[in-house]
Protein backbone atom coordinates (compact mmCIF):
# COMPACT_ATOMS: atom_id res chain seq x y z
CA UNK A 1 0.00 0.00 0.00
CA UNK A 2 1.59 3.24 -1.10
CA UNK A 3 1.78 6.27 1.17
CA UNK A 4 0.61 4.19 4.11
CA UNK A 5 3.59 3.52 6.37
CA UNK A 6 6.73 5.56 6.96
CA UNK A 7 9.72 4.57 9.09
CA UNK A 8 11.75 7.55 10.34
CA UNK A 9 15.08 6.88 12.08
CA UNK A 10 16.97 9.69 13.76
CA UNK A 11 20.56 10.45 14.65
CA UNK A 12 22.51 9.35 17.69
CA UNK A 13 26.07 8.31 16.91
CA UNK A 14 27.30 4.73 16.87
CA UNK A 15 25.27 4.10 20.03
CA UNK A 16 22.21 5.27 18.13
CA UNK A 17 22.97 2.95 15.23
CA UNK A 18 23.23 -0.01 17.59
CA UNK A 19 20.17 0.93 19.62
CA UNK A 20 17.94 1.58 16.60
CA UNK A 21 19.06 -1.68 14.99
CA UNK A 22 18.28 -3.42 18.27
CA UNK A 23 14.82 -1.86 18.41
CA UNK A 24 14.07 -3.08 14.88
CA UNK A 25 15.44 -6.55 15.65
CA UNK A 26 13.43 -6.72 18.88
CA UNK A 27 10.26 -5.73 17.06
CA UNK A 28 10.90 -8.37 14.39
CA UNK A 29 11.62 -10.99 17.04
CA UNK A 30 8.21 -10.19 18.52
CA UNK A 31 6.58 -10.61 15.11
CA UNK A 32 6.46 -6.99 13.96
CA UNK A 33 8.60 -6.32 10.89
CA UNK A 34 8.54 -2.61 10.05
CA UNK A 35 11.29 -2.75 7.43
CA UNK A 36 8.54 -3.16 4.83
CA UNK A 37 7.64 0.52 5.19
CA UNK A 38 6.52 2.37 2.07
CA UNK A 39 9.03 5.11 2.91
CA UNK A 40 12.24 5.04 4.95
CA UNK A 41 13.81 8.31 6.06
CA UNK A 42 17.14 8.51 7.85
CA UNK A 43 19.12 11.27 9.51
CA UNK A 44 22.78 10.77 10.46
CA UNK A 45 22.93 7.45 12.37
CA UNK A 46 19.44 6.82 11.04
CA UNK A 47 20.70 7.09 7.48
CA UNK A 48 23.13 4.24 8.21
CA UNK A 49 20.43 2.05 9.74
CA UNK A 50 17.96 2.78 6.93
CA UNK A 51 20.57 1.93 4.31
CA UNK A 52 21.54 -1.26 6.12
CA UNK A 53 18.02 -2.62 6.58
CA UNK A 54 17.15 -1.99 2.92
CA UNK A 55 20.14 -4.05 1.80
CA UNK A 56 19.95 -7.81 1.25
CA UNK A 57 21.38 -8.56 4.71
CA UNK A 58 18.95 -10.03 7.24
CA UNK A 59 18.05 -7.89 10.22
CA UNK A 60 19.23 -10.53 12.67
CA UNK A 61 22.66 -10.48 11.04
CA UNK A 62 22.81 -6.68 11.19
CA UNK A 63 21.92 -6.84 14.87
CA UNK A 64 24.65 -9.34 15.68
CA UNK A 65 27.16 -7.15 13.85
CA UNK A 66 26.32 -4.42 16.37
CA UNK A 67 26.38 -6.39 19.61
CA UNK A 68 28.98 -9.12 19.02
CA UNK A 69 32.48 -7.65 19.52
CA UNK A 70 33.93 -10.29 17.21
CA UNK A 71 31.71 -9.06 14.37
CA UNK A 72 31.88 -5.32 14.98
CA UNK A 73 33.54 -3.23 12.30
CA UNK A 74 36.36 -0.92 13.28
CA UNK A 75 35.22 2.61 14.06
CA UNK A 76 37.30 5.70 14.66
CA UNK A 77 37.02 7.24 18.10
CA UNK A 78 36.77 11.04 18.00
CA UNK A 79 38.75 13.09 20.45
CA UNK A 80 37.31 13.21 23.94
CA UNK A 81 34.72 15.93 24.42
CA UNK A 82 34.21 16.60 20.71
CA UNK A 83 30.53 15.64 20.73
CA UNK A 84 29.80 17.84 23.74
CA UNK A 85 31.53 20.77 22.03
CA UNK A 86 29.14 20.49 19.09
CA UNK A 87 26.17 20.91 21.42
CA UNK A 88 27.83 23.84 23.19
CA UNK A 89 28.50 25.59 19.88
CA UNK A 90 24.97 24.84 18.69
CA UNK A 91 23.48 26.33 21.86
CA UNK A 92 25.60 29.45 21.42
CA UNK A 93 24.45 29.87 17.81
CA UNK A 94 20.82 29.31 18.78
CA UNK A 95 21.09 32.04 21.41
CA UNK A 96 22.67 34.50 18.99
CA UNK A 97 20.86 33.82 15.70
CA UNK A 98 17.13 33.86 15.00
CA UNK A 99 17.04 32.70 11.37
CA UNK A 100 17.16 28.86 11.26
CA UNK A 101 18.99 28.69 7.93
CA UNK A 102 21.64 31.13 9.17
CA UNK A 103 22.07 28.95 12.25
CA UNK A 104 22.79 25.99 10.01
CA UNK A 105 25.18 28.05 7.93
CA UNK A 106 27.07 28.97 11.09
CA UNK A 107 27.33 25.29 11.99
CA UNK A 108 28.65 24.64 8.48
CA UNK A 109 31.17 27.45 8.84
CA UNK A 110 32.46 25.86 12.03
CA UNK A 111 32.67 22.47 10.34
CA UNK A 112 34.64 23.80 7.39
CA UNK A 113 37.20 25.37 9.72
CA UNK A 114 37.61 22.37 12.02
CA UNK A 115 40.62 20.06 12.06
CA UNK A 116 39.43 16.48 11.55
CA UNK A 117 40.42 13.28 9.82
CA UNK A 118 40.43 13.48 6.03
CA UNK A 119 37.27 13.14 4.00
CA UNK A 120 38.65 9.97 2.42
CA UNK A 121 39.22 8.36 5.82
CA UNK A 122 35.72 9.21 6.98
CA UNK A 123 34.12 8.01 3.74
CA UNK A 124 35.90 4.68 4.11
CA UNK A 125 34.34 4.23 7.55
CA UNK A 126 30.86 4.81 6.13
CA UNK A 127 31.60 2.56 3.16
CA UNK A 128 32.48 -0.34 5.46
CA UNK A 129 29.25 0.17 7.43
CA UNK A 130 27.02 -0.33 4.40
CA UNK A 131 26.42 -3.88 3.11
CA UNK A 132 25.40 -2.46 -0.27
CA UNK A 133 26.80 0.66 -1.93
CA UNK A 134 23.89 1.05 -4.34
CA UNK A 135 20.54 2.64 -3.64
CA UNK A 136 17.90 0.02 -2.85
CA UNK A 137 14.61 -0.39 -4.66
CA UNK A 138 12.91 0.77 -1.47
CA UNK A 139 11.79 4.38 -1.21
CA UNK A 140 14.73 5.59 0.89
CA UNK A 141 15.79 9.17 1.58
CA UNK A 142 18.52 10.64 3.79
CA UNK A 143 19.08 14.25 4.79
CA UNK A 144 22.12 16.53 5.06
CA UNK A 145 22.79 20.28 5.21
CA UNK A 146 24.82 22.39 2.78
CA UNK A 147 27.77 23.66 4.84
CA UNK A 148 28.11 26.90 2.87
CA UNK A 149 24.46 27.94 2.59
CA UNK A 150 22.66 26.19 5.44
CA UNK A 151 20.14 24.77 2.98
CA UNK A 152 18.66 21.34 3.58
CA UNK A 153 19.32 18.63 0.99
CA UNK A 154 17.46 15.34 0.70
CA UNK A 155 19.22 12.54 -1.15
CA UNK A 156 17.51 9.55 -2.75
CA UNK A 157 18.15 7.25 -5.68
CA UNK A 158 16.92 9.93 -8.12
CA UNK A 159 19.30 12.61 -6.81
CA UNK A 160 22.29 11.49 -8.90
CA UNK A 161 24.39 10.99 -5.76
CA UNK A 162 25.80 7.64 -4.69
CA UNK A 163 24.47 6.01 -1.53
CA UNK A 164 27.85 6.03 0.25
CA UNK A 165 28.33 9.74 -0.44
CA UNK A 166 24.80 10.56 0.68
CA UNK A 167 25.14 8.67 3.95
CA UNK A 168 28.61 10.12 4.54
CA UNK A 169 27.14 13.61 4.17
CA UNK A 170 24.24 12.84 6.50
CA UNK A 171 26.71 11.58 9.15
CA UNK A 172 29.21 14.49 8.93
CA UNK A 173 28.94 15.81 12.50
CA UNK A 174 30.39 19.34 12.37
CA UNK A 175 33.62 19.74 14.30
CA UNK A 176 33.91 15.97 14.77
CA UNK A 177 34.04 14.64 11.22
CA UNK A 178 34.85 16.52 8.00
CA UNK A 179 32.16 18.13 5.89
CA UNK A 180 31.49 15.72 3.01
CA UNK A 181 32.01 16.73 -0.60
CA UNK A 182 29.11 15.86 -2.89
CA UNK A 183 29.43 17.27 -6.38
CA UNK A 184 30.55 20.89 -6.07
CA UNK A 185 29.28 21.38 -2.50
CA UNK A 186 30.17 20.21 0.99
CA UNK A 187 27.60 18.95 3.47
CA UNK A 188 27.23 18.45 7.18
CA UNK A 189 25.16 16.15 9.35
CA UNK A 190 21.42 16.38 8.82
CA UNK A 191 21.03 16.17 12.59
CA UNK A 192 22.07 19.82 12.99
CA UNK A 193 18.67 20.71 11.53
CA UNK A 194 16.74 18.18 13.59
CA UNK A 195 17.68 14.78 14.99
CA UNK A 196 14.74 13.19 13.16
CA UNK A 197 13.63 15.81 10.57
CA UNK A 198 10.17 14.35 10.96
CA UNK A 199 8.59 17.40 9.32
CA UNK A 200 10.23 16.36 6.05
CA UNK A 201 8.54 12.95 6.16
CA UNK A 202 4.93 14.13 6.04
CA UNK A 203 2.17 12.62 3.92
CA UNK A 204 1.93 9.10 5.33
CA UNK A 205 -1.05 7.62 7.12
CA UNK A 206 1.07 5.87 9.75
CA UNK A 207 4.57 6.78 10.88
CA UNK A 208 6.94 5.03 13.26
CA UNK A 209 9.70 7.27 14.60
CA UNK A 210 12.79 5.70 16.17
CA UNK A 211 14.64 8.57 17.84
CA UNK A 212 17.93 7.73 19.60
CA UNK A 213 18.58 11.33 20.71
CA UNK A 214 16.27 13.88 22.37
CA UNK A 215 14.93 16.12 19.60
CA UNK A 216 13.68 19.55 20.77
CA UNK A 217 11.26 19.84 17.86
CA UNK A 218 9.99 16.26 17.81
CA UNK A 219 6.90 16.94 19.92
CA UNK A 220 5.89 19.88 17.72
CA UNK A 221 6.55 17.92 14.53
CA UNK A 222 4.57 14.96 15.85
CA UNK A 223 1.64 17.20 16.78
CA UNK A 224 1.74 18.87 13.36
CA UNK A 225 1.56 15.56 11.52
CA UNK A 226 -1.17 14.30 13.83
CA UNK A 227 -3.24 17.40 13.10
CA UNK A 228 -3.04 16.46 9.43
CA UNK A 229 -4.42 13.01 10.16
CA UNK A 230 -1.27 10.92 10.54
CA UNK A 231 -1.06 8.23 13.19
CA UNK A 232 2.35 8.29 14.87
CA UNK A 233 4.25 6.13 17.32
CA UNK A 234 7.56 7.38 18.72
CA UNK A 235 10.19 5.19 20.36
CA UNK A 236 12.90 6.93 22.37
CA UNK A 237 15.53 5.36 24.64
CA UNK A 238 14.28 4.29 28.06
CA UNK A 239 16.36 4.61 31.22
CA UNK A 240 18.23 1.36 30.58
CA UNK A 241 19.07 2.43 27.03
CA UNK A 242 20.26 5.86 28.14
CA UNK A 243 22.55 4.19 30.67
CA UNK A 244 23.82 1.88 27.93
CA UNK A 245 24.63 4.86 25.70
CA UNK A 246 26.99 6.15 28.37
CA UNK A 247 28.41 9.65 28.30
CA UNK A 248 29.56 9.53 24.67
CA UNK A 249 27.28 8.07 21.97
CA UNK A 250 30.19 8.27 19.52
CA UNK A 251 32.25 5.77 21.52
CA UNK A 252 32.48 2.39 19.77
CA UNK A 253 32.31 0.76 23.20
CA UNK A 254 28.67 1.84 23.47
CA UNK A 255 27.52 -0.43 20.67
CA UNK A 256 27.09 -3.73 22.51
CA UNK A 257 25.11 -2.42 25.51
CA UNK A 258 23.09 0.02 23.39
CA UNK A 259 22.17 -2.71 20.90
CA UNK A 260 20.98 -5.09 23.60
CA UNK A 261 19.01 -2.31 25.28
CA UNK A 262 17.36 -1.51 21.96
CA UNK A 263 16.40 -5.16 21.40
CA UNK A 264 14.71 -5.31 24.80
CA UNK A 265 12.86 -2.08 24.06
CA UNK A 266 11.77 -3.32 20.66
CA UNK A 267 10.21 -6.38 22.22
CA UNK A 268 8.53 -4.26 24.89
CA UNK A 269 6.98 -1.85 22.37
CA UNK A 270 5.97 -4.48 19.82
CA UNK A 271 2.27 -4.49 20.69
CA UNK A 272 1.89 -0.73 20.35
CA UNK A 273 3.83 -0.72 17.08
CA UNK A 274 1.79 -3.64 15.73
CA UNK A 275 -1.42 -1.74 16.45
CA UNK A 276 -0.06 1.25 14.51
CA UNK A 277 1.41 -0.72 11.61
CA UNK A 278 -1.61 -2.95 11.04
CA UNK A 279 -4.33 -0.36 11.56
CA UNK A 280 -6.76 -0.28 8.66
Amino acid sequence: MKNECALVIGGGGVAGIAWATGVLAGLADAGVDVTDADFLFGTSAGSVVAAQITSSVELSVLFQAQVDPALQREERTPREGAFAEVFEFGAKVEAEVVDPVERLRRMGEMALAAETVTEAERRTVIETRLPSHSWPEHNLSVVAVNAATGETRIFDRSSGVGLVDAVTASCAIPGVWPAATVGDARYIDGGVRSFTNLDLAAGYARTLVIAPMPDPVLDADTASLAERGSLIEVITPDEAALAAFGTDPLSPASRTPAGHAGFTQGQATAQAVAELWNKA
